[in-house]
Protein backbone atom coordinates (compact mmCIF):
# COMPACT_ATOMS: atom_id res chain seq x y z
CA UNK A 1 0.00 0.00 0.00
CA UNK A 2 1.37 3.31 -0.87
CA UNK A 3 0.65 6.28 1.77
CA UNK A 4 0.48 10.28 0.90
CA UNK A 5 3.22 12.17 1.96
CA UNK A 6 3.39 16.19 2.24
CA UNK A 7 4.58 17.48 -0.56
CA UNK A 8 8.24 18.90 0.01
CA UNK A 9 11.23 18.78 -2.25
CA UNK A 10 13.06 15.50 -2.80
CA UNK A 11 14.86 14.32 -5.65
CA UNK A 12 16.75 10.61 -5.36
CA UNK A 13 19.90 11.21 -5.46
CA UNK A 14 20.86 14.49 -5.24
CA UNK A 15 24.10 15.51 -6.08
CA UNK A 16 25.99 17.66 -3.66
CA UNK A 17 27.71 20.74 -5.79
CA UNK A 18 29.26 23.64 -5.10
CA UNK A 19 28.33 26.92 -7.20
CA UNK A 20 31.53 29.23 -6.91
CA UNK A 21 31.50 32.77 -8.17
CA UNK A 22 33.54 35.87 -8.04
CA UNK A 23 32.15 38.79 -6.17
CA UNK A 24 32.44 42.43 -7.26
CA UNK A 25 35.55 42.99 -5.71
CA UNK A 26 37.06 39.95 -7.39
CA UNK A 27 36.97 37.83 -4.32
CA UNK A 28 35.97 33.85 -4.59
CA UNK A 29 32.83 32.82 -2.91
CA UNK A 30 31.03 29.51 -3.11
CA UNK A 31 28.24 27.58 -1.72
CA UNK A 32 27.01 24.58 -1.17
CA UNK A 33 23.81 23.29 -3.41
CA UNK A 34 21.28 20.64 -2.77
CA UNK A 35 19.36 21.92 -6.12
CA UNK A 36 21.31 21.36 -8.97
CA UNK A 37 20.58 19.11 -12.46
CA UNK A 38 21.11 18.66 -16.13
CA UNK A 39 18.74 20.02 -18.15
CA UNK A 40 20.00 20.45 -22.07
CA UNK A 41 21.79 17.94 -24.32
CA UNK A 42 22.24 21.34 -27.26
CA UNK A 43 23.43 23.35 -25.53
CA UNK A 44 24.83 21.22 -22.91
CA UNK A 45 23.15 23.31 -19.71
CA UNK A 46 22.44 22.26 -16.30
CA UNK A 47 20.02 24.21 -13.32
CA UNK A 48 21.07 25.32 -10.05
CA UNK A 49 19.03 26.85 -7.72
CA UNK A 50 19.78 28.76 -4.90
CA UNK A 51 17.47 30.10 -2.07
CA UNK A 52 16.70 33.99 -2.44
CA UNK A 53 14.78 34.26 0.45
CA UNK A 54 17.99 34.23 2.40
CA UNK A 55 20.66 36.29 2.29
CA UNK A 56 22.75 34.21 -0.01
CA UNK A 57 26.00 36.35 -1.55
CA UNK A 58 26.75 33.57 -4.18
CA UNK A 59 23.45 34.08 -5.71
CA UNK A 60 24.38 37.80 -5.90
CA UNK A 61 27.77 36.92 -7.26
CA UNK A 62 26.30 35.06 -9.96
CA UNK A 63 23.47 37.45 -10.70
CA UNK A 64 25.55 40.52 -11.01
CA UNK A 65 28.66 38.87 -13.14
CA UNK A 66 26.47 35.93 -15.18
CA UNK A 67 29.36 33.23 -14.59
CA UNK A 68 29.58 30.66 -12.71
CA UNK A 69 31.22 27.27 -11.89
CA UNK A 70 29.56 24.35 -10.46
CA UNK A 71 32.20 21.88 -8.58
CA UNK A 72 31.44 18.04 -7.95
CA UNK A 73 32.92 17.38 -4.39
CA UNK A 74 34.06 13.67 -3.51
CA UNK A 75 33.04 11.87 -0.60
CA UNK A 76 36.47 12.71 0.94
CA UNK A 77 35.37 16.55 0.88
CA UNK A 78 32.25 16.15 3.03
CA UNK A 79 33.37 18.12 5.75
CA UNK A 80 34.20 21.23 3.70
CA UNK A 81 30.99 21.11 1.03
CA UNK A 82 28.82 21.38 4.70
CA UNK A 83 30.53 24.37 5.85
CA UNK A 84 30.14 26.11 2.41
CA UNK A 85 27.01 25.43 3.11
CA UNK A 86 26.46 26.62 6.45
CA UNK A 87 28.34 29.84 6.45
CA UNK A 88 27.95 32.78 4.93
CA UNK A 89 30.45 34.60 2.32
CA UNK A 90 29.16 38.27 3.91
CA UNK A 91 30.82 37.00 6.97
CA UNK A 92 33.87 34.56 6.10
CA UNK A 93 36.16 33.85 2.92
CA UNK A 94 35.31 30.48 3.07
CA UNK A 95 37.76 29.11 0.66
CA UNK A 96 40.56 30.52 2.54
CA UNK A 97 38.92 29.50 5.84
CA UNK A 98 38.97 25.49 4.21
CA UNK A 99 42.25 25.79 3.02
CA UNK A 100 40.98 25.27 -0.21
CA UNK A 101 42.91 26.54 -3.38
CA UNK A 102 40.69 28.19 -6.43
CA UNK A 103 42.20 29.37 -9.73
CA UNK A 104 40.79 31.13 -12.94
CA UNK A 105 38.30 29.04 -15.00
CA UNK A 106 39.52 28.85 -18.32
CA UNK A 107 36.20 30.33 -20.60
CA UNK A 108 34.46 32.36 -17.87
CA UNK A 109 35.23 34.86 -14.95
CA UNK A 110 34.75 32.33 -12.12
CA UNK A 111 36.73 30.25 -9.46
CA UNK A 112 37.04 26.70 -10.10
CA UNK A 113 37.87 24.96 -6.83
CA UNK A 114 41.18 23.06 -7.37
CA UNK A 115 40.61 19.79 -4.72
CA UNK A 116 36.95 19.28 -6.67
CA UNK A 117 38.23 16.50 -9.50
CA UNK A 118 35.08 17.90 -11.58
CA UNK A 119 34.19 21.46 -12.52
CA UNK A 120 31.75 22.94 -15.06
CA UNK A 121 32.20 26.65 -15.93
CA UNK A 122 28.79 27.93 -17.02
CA UNK A 123 27.38 31.24 -18.45
CA UNK A 124 24.08 31.85 -17.11
CA UNK A 125 21.09 32.09 -19.87
CA UNK A 126 18.27 32.23 -18.17
CA UNK A 127 17.06 33.08 -14.71
CA UNK A 128 13.36 32.36 -13.04
CA UNK A 129 11.85 33.32 -9.36
CA UNK A 130 10.80 29.77 -8.34
CA UNK A 131 9.12 30.19 -5.02
CA UNK A 132 11.67 30.37 -2.46
CA UNK A 133 14.69 29.69 -5.04
CA UNK A 134 16.28 32.06 -8.01
CA UNK A 135 16.64 29.33 -10.92
CA UNK A 136 19.68 29.96 -13.17
CA UNK A 137 20.32 27.52 -16.01
CA UNK A 138 23.80 27.86 -17.50
CA UNK A 139 25.44 26.71 -20.68
CA UNK A 140 28.24 24.59 -19.55
CA UNK A 141 31.28 26.21 -21.57
CA UNK A 142 33.91 23.89 -20.63
CA UNK A 143 34.52 21.44 -18.35
CA UNK A 144 37.79 20.71 -16.49
CA UNK A 145 38.52 16.88 -14.77
CA UNK A 146 41.55 15.93 -13.04
CA UNK A 147 43.10 13.24 -14.82
CA UNK A 148 42.84 10.60 -12.22
CA UNK A 149 39.07 10.32 -12.88
CA UNK A 150 39.11 9.52 -16.55
CA UNK A 151 39.47 7.23 -18.75
CA UNK A 152 41.52 6.82 -21.80
CA UNK A 153 38.40 7.89 -23.74
CA UNK A 154 37.93 10.97 -22.24
CA UNK A 155 34.80 10.27 -19.89
CA UNK A 156 34.58 10.86 -16.19
CA UNK A 157 35.16 7.18 -14.54
CA UNK A 158 32.00 7.72 -11.61
CA UNK A 159 33.57 4.96 -9.20
CA UNK A 160 36.70 7.36 -8.88
CA UNK A 161 34.94 10.66 -8.95
CA UNK A 162 33.12 9.18 -5.79
CA UNK A 163 30.16 12.13 -6.12
CA UNK A 164 28.77 12.97 -2.36
CA UNK A 165 25.27 12.79 -2.40
CA UNK A 166 22.84 14.51 -0.37
CA UNK A 167 18.97 13.49 1.15
CA UNK A 168 17.25 16.91 1.36
CA UNK A 169 14.24 15.23 3.55
CA UNK A 170 16.62 13.30 6.25
CA UNK A 171 19.25 16.38 5.75
CA UNK A 172 21.85 13.54 5.50
CA UNK A 173 24.84 13.03 3.09
CA UNK A 174 25.94 9.52 1.90
CA UNK A 175 28.49 7.67 -0.69
CA UNK A 176 27.10 6.03 -3.47
CA UNK A 177 27.20 2.07 -4.25
CA UNK A 178 28.85 0.32 -7.18
CA UNK A 179 27.62 0.16 -11.19
CA UNK A 180 25.62 -2.41 -11.68
CA UNK A 181 24.71 -2.23 -15.59
CA UNK A 182 25.27 -0.17 -18.54
CA UNK A 183 22.84 1.91 -19.27
CA UNK A 184 20.09 1.43 -22.17
CA UNK A 185 20.71 -2.24 -22.17
CA UNK A 186 18.69 -4.42 -19.42
CA UNK A 187 15.32 -2.41 -20.98
CA UNK A 188 16.00 -4.14 -24.15
CA UNK A 189 14.28 -7.17 -23.24
CA UNK A 190 10.76 -5.33 -23.26
CA UNK A 191 11.47 -4.28 -26.92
Amino acid sequence: MKINLKPRTMMYPAPAVVASAYDEDGNPDCCTLAFATMCSHHPPAIMIAINSTLKRKTLADILNTKEFCVGFPSVEHMAETDYFGIETGYRQAKLQKANFNYKNAEMVNAPIIEEFKVSVECRAMHIAEVGSHTQITGEIVNIQADESVIDNKGKIIFEKLNPLAYDDVTHSYYEMGEKISDAFKPGLKFR
